[in-house]
């Protein structure tokens, strides 16, 4: 599909290319005319090299786009919670927890016991 160049001499950003709009404009000269599909496709042809496009080119080719880095695949791990009732485990748990939490300082049984009524529906 070719296009037609429009041309405004105002808007020419050199002197030749408002020289060459203005004789457009007069008729002296033809505007060119663009076929931007076909230009595409020449432009896609001339990008492959005729090297690429034998076995040995596209070997090439492959070497230059691989990774120059192994990329080493995540490794899966199984985490088993053993149920022990102990409570002190429980406690260990907790206190890690908070250690990231600056609004709990420490976990003890007051606190503890405290939780357990507060979840205890009223009567």
């Amino acid at each position: 599909m070719a296009d037609e160049i429009k041309t405004n001499p105002a808007e020419a950003s050199t002197h030749d290319a408002q020289l060459l709009a203005e004789n457009i404009v007069t008729g002296e000269e033809k505007a060119p005319s663009v076929n931007f599909e076909a230009d595409y496709a020449a432009a896609q042809e001339m990008s492959v090299s005729e090297v690429a496009k034998t076995p040995e080119g596209a070997k090439l080719a492959e070497a230059a786009v691989a990774p120059k880095y192994e990329i080493t695949k995540p490794e899966e791990t199984e985490t088993v919670a053993v149920e022990t009732g102990n409570r002190d485990d429980f406690m260990d748990m907790a206190n890690e927890m908070a250690s990231g939490n600056e609004a709990i300082t420490s976990v003890d049984d007051d606190l503890i016991k405290k939780a357990l009524e507060m979840g205890k529906p009223g009567k």
